[in-house]
């Protein structure tokens, strides 16, 4: 038989079996600090302030590994000459082959 829970006056759902919400133990949400150990940047001095580093490493026009982003391939299919001498393939290959001409077979001997 069927369980029905009323969710509100005048509406009701079908019970089911419902999981707690997934939550810490911890008190508050995990935070990154902007503390790092003192590093050298390329200019000769250290830095303790991962932001301070990144800004220096910016302004100096160097990347930092990791958070590079590559510039997307292009396909050479989605190139409209490739789909045009593509679609023109299909479309003579699809003729000979109505007109009869089909690929001879080599016969191992």
């Amino acid at each position: 038989m069927i369980e029905l829970v009323e969710v509100e006056p005048g509406r009701w759902r079908v019970a089911r079996n419902t999981r707690p919400v997934a939550r810490s133990a911890l008190p508050c949400p995990m935070v990154i600090s902007d503390e790092m150990p003192a590093t050298e940047q390329v200019d000769g001095n250290y830095y303790t302030s991962k932001r301070q580093f990144r800004a220096v490493g910016r302004a100096l026009g160097l990347t930092e590994v990791g958070n590079e982003k590559p510039t997307p391939k292009v396909r050479a299919t989605n190139q409209r000459e490739v789909q045009t001498t593509r679609r023109q393939a299909l479309k003579k290959a699809i003729e000979r082959y109505k007109a009869g001409d089909r690929p001879r077979r080599q016969h191992a001997e």
